[in-house]
């Protein structure tokens, strides 16, 4: 089912503050309380919203290097591929893509050793055929809008 704007407008809000209160969502969204209580339980009941997280100062703090590493992918060892990255502790997440690159690894190390260290044990996992990393050297997100 696709979203319509409100929704879409709700889900952000909910991306920039995931504890912000019925009431401040109400009043950024220019809807009533039970009506944002009402689109946030369909959106979690549909599967839309799949939870809700916190992250904290020690989640980036413990891996303070961040990068993104694109991945070609030698013919069917996608899913292969993928769960070996997964089980690399420094790999925050595996993305599917679509056009040059097969896959998008997030990658979380404490210092630019384990970073490259990192990027060794992935280009020598068997299907790696291609690789392109690039440092996150800052991250803005947006601010509450009311």
């Amino acid at each position: 089912m696709r979203l319509d704007e409100t929704d879409q407008r709700l889900i952000a809000a909910l991306r920039r503050d995931g504890r912000a209160a019925v009431s401040d969502l109400a009043v950024q969204l220019g809807l009533s309380r039970a009506t944002v209580r009402a689109r946030i339980e369909r959106l979690v009941a549909r599967g839309e919203i799949e939870g809700f997280t916190v992250q904290t100062r020690s989640d980036a703090a413990l891996a303070p290097v961040r990068g993104l590493m694109m991945l070609a992918i030698e013919g069917r060892g996608t899913e292969r591929v993928m769960s070996r990255l997964l089980g690399l502790p420094q790999v925050q997440a595996v993305h599917t893509t679509n056009g040059q690159w097969d896959l998008i690894v997030e990658i979380g190390a404490r210092g630019l050793p384990e970073l490259d260290e990192t990027l060794l044990a992935i280009r020598r996992i068997e299907g790696v055929s291609r690789s392109e990393t690039n440092l996150q050297l800052s991250t803005r997100k947006p601010a509450a809008r009311l």
